[in-house]
């Protein structure tokens, strides 16, 4: 195997052999011209000064090179210590120059990275303040009517009150599913998870929903007659919200006289997964990386006017991976979507 030498070894060695090459030929023809030349002699000064002059050289370098890569370290250390081995410094000019575009590289991502947050961040706070303020000016606006003197109209105030008060639901609907999520992201939310049937589950999310679906004349519906339970694990109270939620989509983006059809899979061997199908307007595929973040919506105008927080696809992937379980979407433009999870079977 050959052996590998520091760069700067190689540096002292080839000039060292050039300044022992000079002044062995400098002395060669001073010894020739004046004194009586001796080969022994040469060899010996020729060795000497090739010794000599290579440690004078590798010290002087080394001392040259560790003195300024020192304090390039200093200097990027000051800018993020974790990012470099704060063990012996390194003057080989290759490790460094791999360090420096490493450095350069994470530094790049981390700013893109920043940017990204920060778009997102300002597009969240202006989505919360939408959605905050228009229950606030409604519910502001019919009190300061009922204040300014509608109150003692009997049909106005029971009518300005009822509003106010659906508002003020509103409010606390979108208040509620902003502190799930808070516990969900942060990871206080625990799970109480158990064996349950998933067919029974979804029947009784048909139920609940059976009025609002019937309002726009589409049919939930199983694929097929499931005769036998089929037992999975996880928390039946979150799982019926991401069902609900699921569903509710279903029916606010979908066709009249429409369908949503939910079936179960056997995935793997202890695997079982949910699909949730409708054949609705369909989304177009730039908004679905997006989707499952809070407030996003593909519709901004339409789909505020169906009511909901904006926050109840985040929450269903937040309760989905707390299982930690996947979530799929697969959707076409004008065709309909499916919504997909997966679960745990109950042994």
């Amino acid at each position: 195997m050959a052996i590998k030498f520091k760069r700067t070894y190689k540096f002292a060695l080839i000039s060292s052999m050039f300044i022992t090459a000079f002044l062995t030929l400098f002395t060669s023809v001073f010894l020739y011209a004046f004194y009586e030349l001796n080969s022994v002699h040469l060899i010996i000064f020729a060795l000497s000064c090739f010794v000599f002059s290579f440690f004078i050289i590798q010290y002087r370098v080394e001392y040259f090179i560790y003195k300024r890569i020192k304090k390039i370290y200093a200097d990027l250390t000051l800018l993020e210590s974790s990012s470099f081995t704060r063990g012996q410094i390194n003057t080989d000019m290759v490790t460094l120059r791999q360090e420096i575009e490493k450095y350069a590289k994470d530094k790049k991502l981390e700013i893109e990275a920043f940017k990204i947050r920060e778009e997102y961040r300002k597009e969240f706070i202006g989505n919360v303040s939408h959605e905050l303020k228009t229950p606030l000016f409604t519910v502001q606006g019919y009190i300061s009517t009922l204040l300014d003197g509608a109150v003692n109209k009997e049909e106005l105030r029971d009518k300005y009150l009822e509003r106010a008060d659906k508002g003020i639901e509103r409010l606390i609907y979108i208040i509620k599913d902003l502190d799930m999520i808070t516990k969900l992201e942060a990871g206080d939310l625990s799970l109480d998870l158990e064996p349950f049937d998933i067919v029974k589950l979804i029947q009784n999310v048909f139920e609940l929903l059976e009025m609002k679906a019937a309002k726009k004349k589409i049919t939930l519906t199983l694929d097929k007659n499931y005769n036998d339970p089929i037992l999975v694990n996880g928390d039946k109270e979150r799982l019926q919200q991401v069902l609900s939620n699921l569903i509710v989509n279903s029916i606010k983006y979908g066709n009249t006289k429409g369908t949503t059809e939910v079936n179960i899979e056997n995935l793997i061997k202890n695997k079982v997964i949910v699909r949730v199908t409708d054949n609705g307007e369909g989304i177009d595929q730039e908004h679905i990386t997006r989707l499952f973040e809070r407030f996003y919506r593909v519709d901004k105008s339409g789909s505020r006017k169906e009511g909901g927080s904006g926050l109840g696809l985040s929450i269903v992937k937040h309760i989905i991976e707390a299982h930690n379980e996947q979530i799929y979407i697969e959707s076409e433009l004008g065709v309909g979507s499916e919504f997909s999870f997966t679960l745990e079977k109950a042994k």
